[in-house]
């Protein structure tokens, strides 16, 4: 019997749009923004946009493009 692997969105995706680089994008907007600025509502207002894009395209959109099924016609 063979084993039916779960269906990754990030397999379809490029270098730069992988969760690691959507991470690490965001961490350094926000540190670099607090490291420029020294200012904690400056770094705060940086950091509301970029925490709600991280988690969205790192949380919810892998699985919305799973239950979707617009992932099965790309299988083998």
């Amino acid at each position: 019997m063979s084993e039916q692997k779960p269906v990754s969105p990030w397999n379809y995706k490029p270098w730069w749009c992988q969760p690691w680089s959507i991470v690490l994008t965001g961490v350094t907007l926000i540190s670099g923004s607090w490291l420029l600025f020294k200012t904690i509502w400056l770094t705060v207002l940086v950091s509301i946009p970029v925490v709600t894009w991280m988690g969205f395209f790192v949380l919810f959109w892998p699985q919305l493009m799973i239950r979707s099924g617009i992932l099965e016609s790309y299988k083998d």
